[in-house]
C-alpha cells in the first residue's frame, strides 16, 4: 500500500492594528482589510483550516488572544495597540 501524504499549506494575511474597528472585547479587523501572500486585497479568510496562528508585532500569540471567522478576526483589547502595529494571521489548510 502506498503512503499518501496529506496536503498541507499555509495562507498568510497581513494588516495593521489601525485597520480594526470597535473597542475592548469587540475589536476586530475585517478580512477585507488584509492583504494575502500574493500582495492583493483579501476577500475572506479560509473557510476550512486545521488551525491558525496570530502574530502581533511578530510575536506569536496564545489561542485565547483571538477568534476568527471567514469575515474577520476578533482581538479583544486590540484597540489599545499602536495603529501601525503589524498583524499577521497564518492559516494552515489541509
Amino acid at each position: 500500500m502506498a503512503i499518501v501524504k496529506p496536503f498541507i499549506a499555509g495562507r498568510k494575511f497581513t494588516a495593521t492594528a489601525g485597520s480594526g474597528t470597535g473597542t475592548g472585547a469587540t475589536f476586530l479587523i475585517d478580512a477585507t482589510e488584509f492583504t494575502n501572500d500574493a500582495g492583493v486585497a483579501a476577500t475572506a479568510f479560509p473557510a476550512s483550516f486545521a488551525y491558525y496562528t496570530l502574530y502581533i508585532n511578530a510575536m506569536i500569540q496564545t489561542s485565547d488572544t483571538s477568534s476568527v471567522t471567514t469575515a474577520a478576526i476578533t482581538i479583544p483589547g486590540g484597540d489599545v495597540l499602536d495603529p501601525d502595529t503589524p498583524i499577521v494571521v497564518e492559516f494552515i489548510v489541509t
